[in-house]
């Protein structure tokens, strides 16, 4: 896997305002993410590394002004969080209420080929958006799915949430919980939602986990998801998807990660990349799947692995009172955050 077109790396900065009350009113988002190459296709032999060798020019950045494109809400890779209303020439697409809203992401030149890697940009646009939404939760000390309901205006999205909370018998309280140690094994849960594409299907997920605070080892034991994606056609399929993409984020959460030295890149196969082994501890998955007959079809196979990350760095929150901001959650990343809780 030394010559690979990899995932985008990103780096997302958030700032939200919030009033006397607690509620959010103001949303600014900026990101950075690289770029060389793309999907490959009849046209664009060398987006891909062996298409580049054969003498095709891959795709390349081309860079043009944020007020080029005005004519409507578009939210392909999830830039924009789910509570802002997406005011864009004239209408509204987005899914919150929150007004003022500032949405601003610069694609610049890779040095490595990028690709599409499952749910790309969406998953890590939506581990940001999620974990700050929980964060501002925990300063304003509310619940964080209460929270999330109260900046929603979106039926489909809000009965998501409502589904999962019920069905994973969720505790009303803010994060951290009120006795968590800072020793020993510390237990929490998490939660996340996303408009996957801002349009193309509607999830939320809870997660819960078990901390070993001594040596940062994170074990995910259980998730719920609930998935509305219009008419379901074939009911054990989306159990599989739904599975699948879980297992798939859990594995991208916590050791999937390319690697380099000052010569190359040291993540060249499955002993240097890792993803989750075999025999690994699997956690228990419940699917509550929401049959919107009365809808056109939406997509199922990306939507629960965009938000594994973001609900899982949030039940460490909640285990803990330790915040992560780096995808994966290696024992030793969770180690640093654990001791920056304690100084």
């Amino acid at each position: 896997m030394a010559w690979e077109n990899y995932g985008q790396a990103s780096v997302i900065d958030q700032r939200v305002g919030v009033d006397r009350d607690g509620t959010i009113i103001a949303w600014d988002y900026e990101a950075w993410a690289p770029q060389l190459g793309s999907r490959p296709g009849y046209d664009k032999p060398g987006n891909v590394v062996t298409g580049w060798l054969a003498g095709f020019e891959p795709q390349r950045v081309v860079a043009r002004p944020a007020s080029a494109v005005t004519d409507q809400f578009r939210n392909n890779s999830n830039a924009a969080p789910s509570y802002v209303v997406g005011c864009v020439g004239g209408a509204c697409g987005g899914a919150g209420t929150v007004r003022s809203e500032h949405v601003l992401s610069h694609t610049v030149p890779s040095p490595l080929f990028t690709g599409p890697l499952r749910s790309p940009a969406r998953l890590q646009n939506t581990f940001a958006h999620e974990c700050c939404l929980d964060e501002v939760a925990a300063h304003v000390r509310a619940d964080p799915v209460a929270y999330r309901l109260r900046h929603l205006r979106d039926r489909r999205l809000i009965a998501v949430v409502q589904a999962v909370a019920t069905a994973a018998a969720w505790e009303t309280r803010p994060s951290p919980q009120p006795q968590w140690r800072s020793t020993g094994l510390a237990r929490g849960r998490g939660m996340a939602c996303v408009v996957y594409e801002g349009d193309n299907g509607y999830a939320a997920m809870v997660a819960e986990v078990e901390v070993d605070q001594a040596t940062g080892t994170l074990h995910a034991t259980r998730f719920v998801v609930a998935q509305d994606c219009g008419p379901i056609a074939n009911p054990d399929g989306l159990r599989a998807q739904i599975e699948g993409g879980t297992l798939q984020g859990l594995s991208r959460a916590l050791s999937e990660e390319v690697t380099w030295d000052a010569q190359q890149v040291t993540s060249i196969d499955w002993r240097t990349y890792h993803s989750l082994p075999l025999g690994f501890n699997v956690p228990r998955i419940d699917s509550v799947l929401i049959n919107r007959t009365d809808m056109p079809a939406a997509g199922s196979g990306e939507t629960a692995i965009t938000l594994v990350a973001a609900a899982l760095g949030n039940a460490i929150f909640d285990a803990t009172g330790a915040r992560l901001r780096q995808v994966p959650f290696t024992p030793e990343r969770l180690k640093v955050a654990l001791e920056a809780r304690r100084t």
